[in-house]
């Protein structure tokens, strides 16, 4: 069982910048792949940024946002720079089990076991 605590989130102009935090608790972290994804009002779950054994990104956050993580303090991050209207969201950290080598796999939500509560990213323009 893993457990997900997401802070960090806020309001922020358009243009600057945000660093979302993901703590996670257990001893296996660093077996777990980890996604982040956002939800906007009236829109679906989507893909942001994923990490295991490379960097994955959705093509309207490259470049702007870097995913990373410290193992040794189960911690997942999302530094999120230039920011638009467009990527005001709940924030979702989550972790998956399976690790395999398709860079597809790790965009579904349906790929996750465990989520976190959400943090809100507010981008006034």
């Amino acid at each position: 069982q893993v457990q997900l605590v997401e802070s960090g989130g806020g309001l922020v102009q358009a243009g600057g910048s945000l660093r979302l935090s993901c703590a996670a608790s257990g001893r296996t972290f660093r077996a777990y792949a980890m996604g982040w994804f956002r939800q906007a009002p009236g829109k679906e779950r989507e893909f942001v940024a994923a990490m295991y054994r490379s960097e994955y990104y959705a093509d309207s956050v490259k470049g702007r946002f870097t995913i990373s993580r410290d193992n040794a303090k189960n911690t997942v991050y999302l530094q999120m720079n230039s920011l638009k209207p467009e990527d005001a969201a709940v924030y979702y950290c989550a972790a998956s089990g399976s690790t395999p080598y398709s860079s597809s796999y790790y965009s579904y939500p349906t790929s996750y076991n465990y989520w976190g509560q959400g943090t809100q990213v507010t981008v006034s323009s």
